[in-house]
C-alpha cells in the first residue's frame, strides 16, 4: 500500500510573510510622516520605501486615509510603552524608546512632534496623543496632578527621542543604552512617584 502524501502546509509562513509586509508599510508610512506633510504623501512613496507595490497597500490597507488613520494612533505604542509596574515604569519607558529607535528604527512617541505639519490631521495626531498616551497615564498615577506629572514624564521621553533621532546627539548615541537609561530614568520616575524615595541622576 502506498504512503499517502501530505501536501505541505504555507499558511502559517504566508501569515508570517502578510504581517511582516504590512509593518513595513506601517513602518514606512511612519517615516514619511515624520518627514512630510500628510497631504504630501502618495500610496507610491509609501510602497517604494517599503520595497512593495501600491496594489499591496490597497489590498492590506484598502486607501490611504485607513492607512494613515492607523499610523496617528498611538494605541499598540502606549500598550508596549506602558507595559510595566508603576514603580519601575520610568525604566521601562526610557529603555522603550532607546531600543526603539536604536534597534528598530522608530520611536513610539516621536511623530507627535510633527503635528503642525499635518493640518487639520494634525489635530487627529495631537487628540490621539492626548487620549491615548497622557490620558492612559495619569489613569495609573496616584496622588495630586498627575495630569500634570504624566504630561512632564511624556515630556521627557519625547526630548530623549529628539536627542537620540533627530538631533542625533553623537554622545547620546556613543553611550552604552544602560548607561543611558541609568541616568536618564530618575527624573522620568519622579514624575510618576514623587517622593518615593527616587534616587538622583
Amino acid at each position: 500500500m502506498s504512503a499517502v502524501s501530505t501536501p505541505p502546509t504555507t499558511s502559517a509562513p504566508a501569515r508570517r510573510d502578510a504581517e511582516a509586509t504590512k509593518a513595513a508599510i506601517l513602518k514606512a508610512a511612519r517615516y514619511l510622516l515624520a518627514r512630510h506633510a500628510h497631504a504630501d504623501i502618495t500610496l507610491k512613496a509609501v510602497a517604494e520605501r517599503a520595497g512593495v507595490s501600491p496594489p499591496l497597500i490597497l489590498k492590506y490597507f484598502g486607501n490611504k486615509d485607513t492607512l494613515f488613520a492607523r499610523v496617528m494612533s498611538f494605541e499598540t505604542d502606549a500598550d508596549a510603552l506602558l507595559d510595566a509596574p508603576l514603580d519601575e515604569l520610568g525604566r521601562h519607558m526610557v529603555r522603550h524608546v532607546l531600543v526603539s529607535q536604536s534597534q528598530q528604527g522608530a520611536d513610539p512617541l516621536l511623530r507627535i512632534v510633527f503635528a503642525p505639519l499635518h493640518g487639520a490631521q494634525g489635530d487627529i495626531l495631537r487628540a490621539n496623543f492626548r487620549t491615548q498616551v497622557t490620558e492612559r497615564l495619569t489613569e495609573r498615577l496616584p496622588g495630586p496632578d498627575a495630569g500634570l506629572r504624566a504630561e512632564l514624564a511624556v515630556a521627557n521621553l519625547l526630548g530623549l527621542g529628539v536627542m537620540y533621532g533627530i538631533a542625533r546627539g553623537a554622545r547620546v548615541r556613543g553611550a552604552a543604552l544602560e548607561e543611558i537609561v541609568d541616568r536618564y530614568a530618575p527624573a522620568v520616575q519622579a514624575h510618576l512617584t514623587p517622593g518615593a524615595g527616587n534616587p538622583q541622576p
